[in-house]
Order: structure tokens, then sequence, then C-alpha cells
């Protein structure tokens, strides 16, 4: 039960408290964190009120202790019933700039291996970013319309990919709030920590640096286990192979840092270029795509280092086995 003594009885108060900024030491509890949030999906604040609590949050950026209780008031209500244990959680948020996302083909590599695959995101139309729902009509591809829809992928294809929009539509609400005050919040780090599915093991991609030690931070405050976080391509849950890169995690509740090398010595041009049809090219073999295939064996090794705890080194070889003796043939999710 939370302490009524240290929740306020008006938005208005949380945003005086907010204003103060962490130099006065004026930062929200947990607890108070999770019933201003709650708060806010409920609807219970006027506009002006949530564009203030977002902005202030974000210019004096919020603390482990206030994610993690926001964190449970938008776990607490999600609108979702997976009905089979899933091996692994990808928030795709964040869209992707220079490259496609293969990420995709690492989950379709980790299903292929008989994991459950859960992906999560949200489509911004006002950027020039490619996300997933682009792609999948451009597959065309059927992306989860509901939990049960959901189910039937996993059952058939073992991943599955749902907007936010159909099991977080108050979550989608706030997201949302971008377009009208030009800046991200805190609810895209969110979104991404939000393991909806409730996955063993839990992927996150982040852009800023120092957001990933933050990740690991909540994760830990709140109990989670086998979560990673790393600096991915455009902030996705995707290595950047060119890249040399630090993954961050919890496994057997203890943080965990692996440093990890380039994978392709040379830049490589924007596979962008290629189209989404050049993510089923490179799964089937008709068209080979060197950078696509690093990015592909560095987020499967990520995902295989989380959950099995192996040196990057090991998560790397199985990676390589996964993806050589995958079916090359073309999934039609419908």
């Amino acid at each position: 039960m939370r302490d009524e003594s240290e929740i306020f009885q008006s938005i208005k108060e949380y945003v005086a408290l907010i204003g103060r900024g962490q130099k006065s030491g004026k930062t929200l509890s947990q607890i108070q964190a999770k019933d201003l949030m709650t708060r806010l999906l409920n609807d219970e604040a006027l506009p002006e009120q949530v564009g203030a609590v977002l902005m202030l949050l974000r210019m004096r950026e919020e603390t482990v202790t206030e994610l993690a209780g926001l964190l449970e008031a938008c776990r607490n209500t999600v609108s979702l019933s997976i009905e089979q244990p899933i091996s692994f959680d990808f928030g795709a948020y964040a869209g992707k700039r220079r490259h496609l996302p293969w990420f995709l083909l690492a989950a379709m590599a980790l299903a292929g291996s008989g994991e459950k695959v859960f992906i999560h995101g949200l489509e911004e139309t006002d950027t020039d970013r490619l996300y997933l729902d682009a792609v999948f009509r451009d597959l065309g591809w059927s992306m989860a319309q509901n939990s049960e829809h959901a189910n039937q992928q996993l059952d058939k294809f073992g991943f599955t990919y749902m907007s936010i929009e159909r099991f977080h539509p108050a979550m989608t609400r706030l997201l949302k709030t971008r377009h009208i005050l030009g800046l991200r919040s805190c609810l895209h780090s969110l979104s991404k920590m939000l393991n909806p599915a409730k996955a063993q093991c839990s992927i996150h991609g982040i852009f800023h640096r120092d957001l990933d030690t933050t990740h690991i931070e909540v994760a830990k405050l709140l109990g989670d286990n086998l979560v990673a976080c790393i600096r991915g391509d455009s902030g996705e849950v995707e290595v950047a192979p060119e890249k040399t890169f630090t993954m961050h995690s919890v496994e057997n509740h203890q943080a965990v840092q692996r440093e990890c090398p380039v994978l392709l010595e040379q830049w490589a041009l924007q596979t962008r270029k290629l189209g989404t049809h050049g993510l089923k090219d490179v799964w089937t073999g008709a068209k080979p795509c060197e950078y696509g295939e690093k990015a592909v064996l560095g987020t499967i090794a990520v995902a295989l280092c989380c959950r099995h705890s192996l040196s990057f080194d090991d998560g790397m070889k199985q990676a390589q086995e996964l993806w050589d003796t995958r079916t090359k043939k073309w999934p039609e999710l419908v």
C-alpha cells in the first residue's frame, strides 16, 4: 500500500515541486512518481499541466527513482494478454535514419531457433525516419491488431510486432505530445523499458550517452533481471557494427558491462537505399549486405549474451551458427 503522506493532492503541486529542480533537492519519490504518472495516464491533468510536467522533467532530467515510479504506473496499465512465455522483448520507438531496421532479421533468426520475440513500437509520421510500421506495410505484412492476433503470429512465426497504440492508448496519447511540444519526453524511455509481454529478457536501444546506465539502474531498482541496453544505431535496439560499443546489462540481478569490438572495419553506405525489400534479399541470401549481416549478428549476440551470460565472443559464435542455420524461406506475416 502506498504512503499517502508522500502524495500531493493536485497536479499543480507536483508541477511546483518538479520546477524547483535537482539542485534544490526537490525530486519525486518513487511513490510520488508512480502516483503522478497514474494521474497523467488516467487523463486527470489539464493539457497545460501535462506539458509542464513532461518538459520540466526533461529539462532537469529524471532521476532513476522517478523513472522507476513512472515505469511502474505505465506497466500497471498495459492492456495485453500473451498466452505463452516470451523469450525476448524488443522496443522499436526511435526509427532508422541511415539504415534499414536490421534488428527485425535478428528477431526473426531468434524466432527461427525456437524463441518467442515480442516487438513493440510507435510510428512517428512527421519525421524522415523509417519505422517498422512503414516496413511492414511495404512488405505486405500484418502488424498484430490485438492480443489474439499477436498470439496467433507468435504460434506460427515465433515473433510479432504490435504498435503501442493497440495495448496502451494512454501512453500513446502522452507519447504523441512530442508533436505539440516539439521535444521527446521521458515517455520514450519508458516505452523502451516497458516490456509489455513480460519477456524473460528485455533488450533496449538508446541514443544518448549515459542513458544506458540509467536503464540498468532502473531495472535493478525494480528487481528486473535479464535486461540489456546498448547505444544502438539511431537509438534502436540494433548494434551499429562500425563502432565499438558497451553492452550494459542486469544478469543474475547484478550489473554487468561488456566492451564489444568493431564488427565492420569500413564505413558503410546508407542501407536504406536498398529499400525495405533489401531485408528480404539478405534473409533469403538473394543479395548479401555485409553491413546488414554484421548488424544482425551483433544484435543476436547481445540478446544471447544477456540471456545466457555469455562472453561477447561466445555470443557472436552462437549468433553466427544461428544465422547460418536459419531457414531462408521468407515468411508471409498475416
